[in-house]
């Protein structure tokens, strides 16, 4: 079934008018005004400034700094109505946390670690609530910065270093929330260097498509396939279903392993992609973000 609802997966460190994600020590992106941003497409998106956001800081090691920084940014876009959702462990699921995301028009989850956001919500009838409304209501969106971002794809990236990225067994994957099929997202590509454990995922999973998504950069996900790109940086694609041969599966871990044939896209602001068709639209279409 097609999704109604919209994804919004960000790479991290998105313009926010302030300062970085706490945590970071990435650069401030800014694009003169956030009202030109990330997270105003965000807002427009779930409806407006007078929605109901609920920010589910679940991932992060500081998630009171993270909520208050969410509030000052979306209060600077009108958006007032955020409901912070700290959820801590899966004993914090209870049903008033339940009842507050079916009062929420979208969601946004934080930056983090991406294994604290499936470890908790995996299984629970809160994330099941989250993917029904996202298949079911049109104008539900789910957006995810960073582990919020990575999450969201059926297999997971959750370790491993650029270094080791080309050495088998240096990245180390799991099962994600499974809200879109398919797919390999990772965050803070291009600054930190991660196209090789992207590589490495999709070699090992060549019927996914791999979405590095930059810092301020993320994509719209309509129809559960349809990507476009937003924000200040690039998204690279990696198409692994033309490979004509890895040794991926034949050599030991910690060896090196080849492949041929993977394909690489670069996406910028405006263009799109379709998971389904693997194809790239090359024209520009109009943008809000």
């Amino acid at each position: 079934m097609t999704p109604k609802g919209k994804l919004i997966a960000i790479g991290g460190n998105e313009d926010k008018g302030n300062t970085p994600e706490g945590g970071h020590h990435s650069k401030v992106f800014h694009h003169g005004f956030i009202e030109e941003g990330i997270l105003k497409r965000v807002v427009d998106e779930i409806g407006g400034p007078s929605k109901r956001i609920a920010v589910i800081t679940s991932a992060s090691s500081i998630p009171e700094e993270v909520g208050q920084n969410y509030i000052e940014a979306f209060g600077r876009l009108g958006a007032t109505n955020i409901d912070i959702l700290d959820i801590r462990d899966r004993s914090d699921v209870k049903p008033d946390m339940i009842k507050r995301l079916s009062r929420a028009d979208g969601v946004m989850m934080s930056g983090g670690n991406q294994l604290r956001l499936t470890t908790i919500f995996g299984g629970t009838a809160f994330l099941q609530l989250m993917k029904r409304r996202y298949h079911e209501e049109a104008g539900f969106v789910i957006a995810g910065t960073s582990a919020g971002a990575m999450c969201m794809s059926s297999t997971m990236i959750y370790q491993g270093h650029s270094a080791s990225g080309l050495i088998k067994g240096g990245v180390k994957m799991t099962t994600g929330a499974a809200l879109i099929q398919d797919v390999i997202v990772d965050s803070h590509f291009v600054e930190r260097g991660r196209f090789s454990r992207l590589t490495q995922a999709v070699a090992a999973n060549p019927a996914a498509i791999g979405i590095g998504l930059g810092e301020d950069t993320g994509v719209v996900i309509t129809d559960g396939e349809r990507l476009e790109t937003i924000g200040s940086g690039q998204v690279m694609i990696f198409d692994g279903h033309d490979i004509t041969y890895s040794d991926f599966a034949d050599v030991e871990e910690g060896h090196p392993f080849s492949i041929e044939g993977m394909k690489v896209h670069i996406i910028s602001k405006g263009h799109s992609y379709s998971v389904k068709q693997r194809m790239f639209t090359a024209v520009k279409v109009p943008v809000k973000a």
